[in-house]
């Protein structure tokens, strides 16, 4: 069956400003190291660490100065043992080396150094590790599981971190894309929350859209114009429909509207039509909203040409074979072309494609 499209397609740039429009970042919360993995970074320090001077192996502690020329041949008396330390302990004042066990012989009524050491000998020096008022993270970037490394060594047991709030509406039949989203969106650092609409007309739907308690509201299903595509209806009833059909393929029937100052956007409930839109409307909004600096991007050459329409932005998703990204599919996605793919690539309603060879600056899938 052929899908019906809205009347009208809104250029791509166009939706995604208006969505943007009067969009800032959320205030930012502390939260426990666990539940900040993923989140963005809004600025924490840390302390310096190691906090002093300690061994990084067992053995005996002495300060190198002393113990210039001695050896086996030439042994080292010592007035008094010296300490003896473990990895991880902190270092005797006027140390600064760690000798291995058989370089110092206690055997005898006289203790004798039987090799020389060197300044910083087995040594972790203090805030070599992190030094002091250093940012576990830099600001507006992910908690990163290295991130949460320095926090715990740190003694950190929270980080200050931005989450936007995310309330997803599954309309009825999309249940399987709804959780495909929430699961992108927790791994980007959202708070999530799912809600079922009773059912698929305008005023369940309506029912389910409670912006109190979010920052970003998303739809599944029912975006079209069929006699069972309520979403936008129930947008238009109370809030601000901006833009119902995108000129953006896949996700032609997407809408995008405000319910008071909260931003909304009306995914289809077709999986590759939802992921299009996520890519191209709503991971922009996400990265506002949280903060999040520039995104990386991987330049690769084409294995192969694009071909595109003029007038219609269209997502290609690549994967990378012998250096190069292989397009998998342009405009329509099969779920295994999802499944596979290591990158997408946006191709802008002006463009008519990119020739083989052309390098491609490629946004990863999992970042």
């Amino acid at each position: 069956m052929t899908q019906r499209l809205p009347p009208s397609l809104t250029p791509l740039d166009a939706a995604l400003a208006a969505l943007l429009r009067d969009v800032g970042p959320v205030a930012p919360v502390e939260l426990q190291l666990a539940e900040a993995a993923g989140c963005i970074g809004a600025g924490t320090s840390l302390v310096a660490y190691p906090s002093s001077d300690i061994a990084v192996a067992d053995g005996w502690a002495l300060r190198a100065n002393d113990l210039v020329g001695a050896s086996a041949y030439s042994p080292l008396p010592l007035t008094e043992a010296p300490a003896w330390v473990e990895a991880g302990d902190a270092m005797p004042a006027g140390c600064d080396s760690v000798l291995d066990a058989d370089a110092v012989d206690a055997s005898g009524p006289l203790v004798q150094v039987l090799a020389e050491g060197v300044p910083g000998q087995g040594v972790r020096r203090a805030g070599s590790d992190i030094a002091g008022r250093a940012p576990v993270m830099a600001e507006g970037h992910p908690v990163t599981p290295a991130a949460l490394l320095l926090a715990r060594v740190a003694g950190l047991n929270r980080l200050r971190v931005r989450r936007p709030r995310l309330l997803v509406v599954n309309v009825p039949g999309a249940t399987a894309t709804m959780h495909m989203i929430a699961e992108i969106a927790r791994a980007a650092g959202l708070e999530v929350q799912l809600r079922e609409a009773a059912a698929r007309d305008a005023a369940s739907v309506a029912e389910a859209l409670d912006v109190s308690a979010c920052d970003l509201l998303l739809t599944i299903g029912g975006s079209g114009v069929g006699r069972h595509d309520a979403a936008a209806t129930a947008l238009a009833r109370h809030g601000d429909v901006l833009a119902h059909g995108l000129a953006l393929q896949p996700g032609r029937t997407v809408a995008v509207g405000r319910l008071g100052k909260v931003p909304v956007v009306a995914l289809p409930g077709s999986p590759d039509q939802a992921l299009a839109a996520w890519f191209a409307l709503v991971r922009p909004l996400v990265d506002r909203l949280s903060a999040r600096q520039l995104r990386r991007q991987v330049t690769l050459p084409l294995a192969r040409k694009i071909a595109s329409g003029v007038g219609i932005a269209e997502i290609a998703l690549l994967v990378e074979e012998h250096k190069a990204w292989m397009p998998l599919a342009v405009g329509e996605w099969p779920l295994q072309a999802i499944a596979r793919a290591d990158a997408w690539l946006l191709i802008p309603a002006g463009d008519e494609g990119f020739a083989a060879g052309d390098p491609a600056d490629a946004y990863l899938m999992q970042e």
